[in-house]
């Protein structure tokens, strides 16, 4: 699984500035490629987007594991050193990895990373949790076949 943070530019409605006005927001996509990930950015932002858009900045984002949590509006990403002993030495050993934990404060990604986490052998401890600026996840709808993707840009081609 690859993660792709994508920066999008478009025409927002922003009704505290009396209209519409030019927003770019960061989106994180699962895709195989960089071109796939712009193309999956454009399709998920198509039904929310009205007149100009485009993706301005496309970069590959290491994340071992996303921890997802309905009630959560922001998203953090959570740096864990996994702690392993080298047996020569007798050395302990911190190797980093980062996950994303959706959730409403720190307090509320901590607790969902933890969760997600359970069962987990090995010994980790968390370094750092820090909010992003991401405004949405979308990860690979494995369901969806080429035939379902083939019929619904039919649909569209007939309206």
């Amino acid at each position: 699984m690859q993660w792709f943070e994508c920066k999008v530019k478009y025409d927002k409605m922003v009704p505290e500035a009396g209209g519409q006005k030019v927003v770019t927001e960061v989106y994180l996509v699962d895709a195989l490629s960089f071109t796939e990930a712009e193309a999956r950015i454009t399709e998920e932002m198509e039904p929310y987007v009205s007149g100009e858009f485009s993706v301005t900045a496309v970069r590959r984002m290491n994340l071992s594991d996303v921890f997802y949590h309905e009630g959560g509006d922001r998203w953090y990403k959570v740096k864990t050193n996994f702690i392993t002993i080298d047996e020569k030495t007798a050395a302990e050993k911190r190797t980093a990895s980062f996950q994303l934990a959706q959730a409403s404060s720190f307090k509320g990604a901590y607790d969902v990373y933890m969760e997600g986490m359970k069962g987990t052998m090995a010994d980790f401890e968390v370094a750092s949790i820090t909010e992003t600026q991401l405004m949405d996840v979308f990860a690979a709808d494995l369901q969806r076949t080429q035939a379902d993707k083939a019929a619904q840009q039919e649909a569209k081609k007939a309206e």
